[in-house]
């Protein structure tokens, strides 16, 4: 590749392939390569791709689709499919969509530049055939918040999950490592260090000595300089008494934890292999709450797993009325082949499944406006991390609470702590206005 190369970066899913895509960009732009933002204007079109969901696989089906009609008018134009799906679907991707040039998976993304070289004289499909490898991106874009990967990978196997089988097993990254690139983005000016891992606080389990995250957590808070530390997605499973603590005294680690529940049933627990039961994940609740009473808390929630009736389904809603989260991601239940979960003769009809999940919503969005009511008039400090997608008049910016406010400022303000005065409430977070002296 050299400075003629133009290419277009699409991603899809988590923050891991957010980090992911920052990691795929530098490598690509090392060469010369440039960023365009219209796909018919590049010579190359990258997908990061998710497949946690079918809703997932089929945006990037649909773009795929779409994209046929450019490779006929480009015959030379490569089109690479990376990351989740690449490695779910790996060769049947490119039966099923001729158009594409190379599928790699995400353990192989450090290998994209020469790959892509090999694509142009044949079709490449290379899978989870290496081992982990940890690159801090050559570059970053904006200085607003620095993603650092303490593993990757997951041992835990639940039944409705395919992240083992593309991610593959735990890998954690040594924490000398991590403290260094966190005190890089830290001089660099970021202002939020978010430390990523498929179960975040499995940290250190395959490391000598098994150093905890919690202890990893303290090194960081450590850094001279930092302003705030946020992690995802920890699991309840191995979220333990010192992790807790640690939450509590940090003064950086910020007040709010993303907890998913899944289930509040035992039963679907014990189905889905989570390796918790209700009773355990409301001890981890309220000895956070106990520890920092104004924490902010939020989770995922998924409806309509293969054997669920209406009294495993009442059973969440118990916990939801119970813990009063402040937000909830909720999803209706979507088979993904290879696993254990798809295999259950017992799955619930779509109709019901939607019917719960629309009643679990309606619930947790009332709760979240309440909670959110509760906080209108107090200045709250906000991290300006862009324009306001829905109106570019606007600035957004986000708490320590995790929660999004918009308010009126000059876009210069990006990448700044401010603090807003919060006028009005939402499902979703507040609209604001500068306070008297920002």
């Amino acid at each position: 590749m050299n400075k003629e190369i133009k290419y277009k970066l699409l991603t899809y899913g988590c923050q891991m392939n957010d980090y992911d895509s920052e990691v795929i960009s530098s490598l690509v732009e090392s060469t010369g390569a440039y960023p365009v933002e219209k796909p018919e204007d590049a010579d190359i079109i990258i997908f990061n791709t998710c497949c946690v969901r079918e809703s997932a696989d089929n945006k990037v089906y649909g773009r795929l689709g779409q994209y046929k009609i450019l490779k006929k008018e480009n015959p030379n134009l490569l089109i690479v499919v990376a990351g989740c799906l690449a490695e779910k679907d790996g060769e049947k991707m490119i039966k099923k969509f001729p158009q594409v040039d190379l599928v790699v998976g995400p353990r192989n993304a450090y290998r994209i530049v020469s790959l892509i070289e090999q694509a142009k004289k044949k079709k490449i499909v290379c899978l989870n055939q290496d081992d982990a490898v940890f690159l801090n991106p050559l570059s970053r874009s904006g200085n607003i918040t620095g993603y650092i990967p303490v593993s990757v990978g997951c041992d835990c196997f639940c039944t409705y999950c395919i992240v083992p089988y593309v991610r593959g097993r735990l890998k954690s990254r040594p924490a000398g490592e991590i403290v260094a690139e966190a005190e890089r983005l830290v001089k660099q000016g970021f202002g939020e260090i978010f430390l990523l891992g498929q179960n975040v606080n499995s940290y250190g389990f395959d490391l000598p000595g098994k150093p905890t995250f919690a202890e990893l957590l303290e090194k960081i808070n450590g850094i001279d300089g930092i302003r705030r530390i946020r992690f995802v997605s920890p699991h309840p499973k191995d979220f333990h008494p010192d992790l807790i603590k640690a939450v509590g005294k940090l003064e950086n680690v910020c007040k709010s934890v993303h907890l998913p529940m899944q289930s509040g049933s035992n039963r679907i627990l014990k189905l889905m292999n989570r390796k918790y039961d209700r009773e355990q994940y409301l001890k981890i609740i309220h000895g956070l709450r106990k520890e920092v009473p104004e924490i902010a808390l939020s989770t995922d929630i998924i409806v309509g797993f293969p054997g669920e009736t209406n009294e495993d389904f009442e059973e969440t809603l118990d916990i939801v009325r119970d813990v009063q989260f402040d937000l909830a991601f909720m999803f209706a239940y979507s088979p993904r082949d290879g696993t254990a979960a798809a295999k259950i003769p017992d799955q619930v009809p779509h109709d019901e499944k939607m019917n719960h999940l629309y009643r679990l919503i309606e619930m947790q969005n009332d709760i979240s406006r309440a909670k959110n009511e509760k906080f209108v008039g107090q200045v709250l400090e906000c991290l300006v991390e862009s324009l306001s997608k829905k109106d570019p008049t606007k600035l957004t910016g986000r708490t320590e609470r995790n929660r999004v406010v918009n308010f009126t400022g000059d876009k210069s303000l990006i990448g700044e702590f401010v603090n807003v005065k919060l006028t009005s409430a939402f499902t979703w977070g507040w609209i604001g206005e500068m306070a008297e002296g920002g």
